[in-house]
């Protein structure tokens, strides 16, 4: 099997790309190494991921951009079998301040990627990575209940894939993104090729570089392991359910593997994995025994309270659960970040 990876350098990106190497597929990387940069950060986060990869003799890493079709013609060669996408522009705060690039990256990004998959090689699997945000502030019209240390749902299980997607106030972060999940759809109806699009919310795990705007759980612990200060916008209570990186790229290997022509899933921790940032920063001292240094903030434009993912429709259809818990997550971060400390200094 031959499969494309684009942002392979990335956290979604360089465990999918390890996975199938382990698995002997020839796996091509696509990435422009440039989310450093992105982040104004000084550690060599994606360079490092880079590296990482080099240790596998059937992974190519070719440097590109999703915003040239040239280079993604390039790194399909004379073509794949499956591609997943996970290049992207992923800060929310980012695309505000700057809208065009969020657009090329995300929205332009993705349409260049299933053109030159259709014209290349369009019996080829397309693995889409969405997001969460594409509903938009909808999800703050779901009741809520206020607790000591998180909100709840008021009697709803969590969100599934039928919830009203609204007409604004997913940020332009949340409008690219569903953009791409719109063209996804629409590539697989109108030429028939066989896609799969995951809405995520908190993916986190080894290899990821959290910063404040994006990958909070392993920012906090950076955070914890270093004396950096962490702000939380709002009240610390807002909840998410966390999911790690492993189990989502299970959950795209069973899409590929399965007869679904297209399958459009929520994909999260699910009610079992919840946590509100109190509680993650409780755990993290407990783990650790430091506790970061904790400014508030008023809440930013475009955040949730709550977050959690109805599973059931995954479940059914691809026979998948997640399998690491909010503790063994919290713990393999904890032992990766020690691990690499000189990185975060």
């Amino acid at each position: 099997m031959r499969i494309l990876v684009t942002g392979g350098a990335g956290l979604i990106g360089s465990h999918c790309a390890e996975y199938y190497a382990r698995k002997n597929a020839q796996v091509i990387v696509l990435d422009n190494l440039g989310r450093s940069g992105l982040f104004s950060s000084q550690e060599k986060s994606v360079e490092h991921n880079w590296r990482y990869l080099k240790r596998y003799k059937n992974i190519e890493r070719i440097k590109g951009d999703v915003r040239s079709k040239k280079d993604i013609l390039r790194a399909m060669g004379k073509g794949v079998d499956v591609v997943v996408h996970a290049a992207g522009q992923p800060g929310v705060s980012s695309s505000k301040c700057c809208p065009a690039e969020d657009f090329d990256i995300n929205a332009l990004g993705t349409f260049n990627v299933l053109e030159s998959l259709r014209k290349r090689c369009p019996q080829a699997t397309f693995i889409y990575c969405s997001s969460n945000k594409v509903y938009g502030a909808n999800l703050n019209k779901i009741p809520l209940c206020k607790l000591k240390t998180r909100y709840v749902y008021k009697n709803c299980q969590g969100v599934s894939e039928d919830f009203p997607l609204g007409l604004s106030g997913r940020m332009p972060y949340g409008t690219s993104k569903f953009v791409g999940d719109l063209y996804a759809q629409e590539y697989a109806y109108s030429y028939g090729i066989k896609t799969g699009i995951f809405r995520m919310g908190c993916v986190y795990g080894e290899r990821q570089f959290g910063f404040e705007q994006q990958g909070w759980e392993t920012w906090f612990t950076i955070a914890a392991l270093t004396g950096k200060m962490v702000t939380i916008f709002g009240d610390g209570r807002q909840v998410r359910d966390l999911l790690y990186v492993t189990d989502v790229v299970e959950a795209y290997d069973k899409f590929i593997r399965s007869d679904k022509k297209c399958g459009v899933y929520n994909i999260g921790g699910g009610i079992k994995n919840t946590v509100s940032l109190l509680e993650f920063l409780k755990y993290l001292e407990e783990e650790t025994g430091k506790a970061p240094k904790i400014r508030y903030k008023k809440w930013r434009q475009g955040d949730q309270k709550v977050y959690i993912t109805d599973l059931r429709k995954i479940e059914k259809e691809l026979k998948w659960q997640p399998k690491v818990g909010v503790r063994a997550g919290i713990k393999r971060i904890v032992k990766w970040v020690s691990e690499n400390i000189n990185y975060f200094k």
